[in-house]
């Protein structure tokens, strides 16, 4: 699904912000990805959504070596992606429906199919009653449950997540951690990044934990690294 060997990253002529990253995602696996501010791993999901790509090493993703993939077959990759963006990314002037419903217009669904799943799907993340809402009626939260609802509607090979339960109270961070996992039984691989440490031993997922640009994978209840 997704390998990463010896992958470096730096911005213009300044210092790494990843060395040497190496690690592999099974087709179905669930991660969380850990670190500190300024760890890395906004950069880190940036190359794995294909934004970036990295200054020497190799990325593999869907089998394909990212390096000398041609630029116009990296949109159909980035379809079989679903991201939830730290900043949204919702588009003002649609609805919550509209916005939710993209994806799956950009693939050419069907009208009435279209509206009958996103209508359930905003329902279960608790936003029934604000289907014809705007973002900019809406709360961080609401329009972060949103941007999650638009993520998963169609179903990604590969969903990458920056902080999804960061504005929503423990109720609803749960409820969307359910999501998440019904989503991964389904066969979706999952990539959620977290400051959240009681959600992260909840769940009890593997973890990536990048520290200081260097990465290493646990699992979730053994001590972080650098701990005693």
């Amino acid at each position: 699904m997704l390998r990463f060997e010896n992958v470096g990253m730096r911005y213009g002529i300044g210092p790494e912000i990843l060395r040497d990253v190496s690690f592999s995602l099974a087709p179905g696996s669930f991660h969380f990805l850990t670190g500190s501010s300024g760890a890395g791993k906004t950069t880190l999901l940036k190359l794995m959504y294909l934004a970036l790509r990295p200054t020497r090493g190799l990325v593999h993703l869907f089998d394909k070596d990212i390096s000398v993939t041609p630029r116009d077959e990296m949109p159909a990759l980035r379809r079989r992606i679903g991201v939830v963006f730290q900043d949204f990314r919702l588009i003002d002037h649609m609805t919550a429906v509209e916005n939710v419903a993209l994806p799956l217009r950009v693939n050419g669904g069907r009208h009435a199919e279209i509206d009958t799943h996103v209508r359930e799907l905003l329902s279960w993340v608790g936003l029934g009653e604000r289907l014809d809402a705007r973002p900019s009626t809406l709360s961080g939260g609401q329009q972060q449950r949103i941007a999650i609802a638009r993520a998963v509607i169609n179903r990604p090979r590969l969903l990458l997540a920056d902080e999804p339960t960061g504005n929503v109270d423990d109720h609803i961070a749960v409820r969307l951690m359910h999501l998440f996992e019904e989503l991964n039984k389904a066969g979706t691989t999952i990539v959620i990044a977290t400051h959240n440490h009681a959600l992260v031993e909840e769940f009890g997922h593997p973890v990536l934990q990048l520290d200081d640009g260097e990465l290493v994978v646990r699992h979730a209840g053994s001590p972080a690294a650098g701990s005693t």
